[in-house]
């Protein structure tokens, strides 16, 4: 019998659609810029600064800040932590697709 769905299971930390989208493009592409994620997701700077944030509190990114020139360069990792937390994200998801 397969298990069934467990909303218990989804990481809240990663469950907001802007997280969510944050987490799984980090999945494919980290590091990215800030101003990559800023495009990828459609973010306002503010918005995007605040939820990174929340997944820094959580363990899962890492910000690391310097300069390009003279420009300010924002740089999100996805932390070792992060990485086992999103696939055990998709891991609880899969009794709703079927899996």
């Amino acid at each position: 019998m397969s298990e069934g769905f467990d909303a218990g299971r989804l990481d809240d930390a990663i469950h907001g659609r802007l997280r969510l989208g944050i987490m799984a493009y980090l999945s494919q592409a980290s590091p990215a810029t800030f101003n990559e994620l800023k495009e990828t997701t459609g973010a306002t700077g503010g918005n995007l600064s605040t939820h990174l944030r929340k997944l820094e509190d959580a363990g899962y990114i890492e910000q690391v800040k310097s300069f390009e020139g003279r420009k300010p360069l924002t740089t999100i990792h996805l932390t070792d932590k992060g990485r086992a937390a999103f696939a055990d994200y998709l891991d609880a998801l899969k009794p709703l697709l079927g899996g």
